[in-house]
């Protein structure tokens, strides 16, 4: 899930960018949730939503787009924002705030898609930081660099984090799937391992940092090796 706010004082514009971004979403496959403020103010005042992308506007009666921007960027300093203006001369003057981008004002949808594809491309290349496990004990979210392995245990996965254990009931495909962009290897049936925590490799084993070890199965030895060839050497 995507937030995605648009803040532009003409009502009707930000209700066909946000039409338009909806069906994006649509096309795409990507979920995505739009919310609209009304100016600079209503904006820096919302602390109820995590926006991952906002459009703003850069002319605007209260508060302008530029206003905003050094308030928002005061405090987050990681969601983007794409300047909206009828005139270049503004936008250039957006990247002091670390502007993703602008665009001039009328929008078109072909112009829109480009962005949001590029947007949602550097996103995706961005190392994943952390996941959320959910089980009878509540909602846990684990840093992915305090998560050294992942182990089955009685039908469900085990993690194995520097502050305990938290059982999760997804598969372990599931979590080879999700965290395969993150450097995390299977090396065995039943286990998972973070690379980051690989201290050396033995004929069938993983010793962590910790000391702890981790077998690796004989068909698995190969890939194994070859992933934390490619990891060490893109550290070194």
């Amino acid at each position: 899930m995507y937030n995605i706010g648009i803040c532009d004082d003409e009502q009707d514009f930000a209700r066909e960018l946000e039409e338009m971004i909806q069906q994006y979403a649509r096309e795409s496959g990507t979920e995505i949730r739009t919310t609209l403020f009304r100016d600079g103010s209503e904006l820096t005042r919302s602390d109820s939503l995590a926006l991952d992308l906002i459009f703003l506007d850069i002319q605007m009666d209260v508060m302008n787009g530029l206003e905003a921007a050094k308030r928002i960027r005061a405090r987050d300093d990681k969601v983007s924002i794409i300047f909206l203006t009828s005139l270049t001369r503004y936008a250039l003057a957006g990247y002091e705030y670390q502007a993703a981008n602008y665009i001039i004002k009328p929008i078109k949808y072909a112009r829109l898609k480009r962005e949001l594809d590029r947007w949602l491309e550097s996103c995706r290349r961005e190392e994943k930081k952390y996941i959320l496990i959910n089980n009878e004990d509540g909602c846990h979210r684990v840093d992915l660099h305090t998560l050294y392995y992942l182990e089955t245990y009685n039908r469900n996965v085990k993690l194995h984090t520097e502050s305990g254990e938290i059982i999760s009931y997804k598969k372990m495909k599931e979590w080879e799937a999700e965290l395969k962009e993150a450097h995390f290897i299977r090396c065995h049936a039943g286990y998972l391992v973070n690379l980051f925590f690989v201290k050396r490799v033995g004929k069938l084993e993983i010793t962590l940092t910790d000391g702890e070890i981790i077998p690796i199965s004989q068909p698995k030895r190969k890939a194994v090796m070859e992933e934390l060839a490619d990891y060490w050497g893109d550290r070194l």
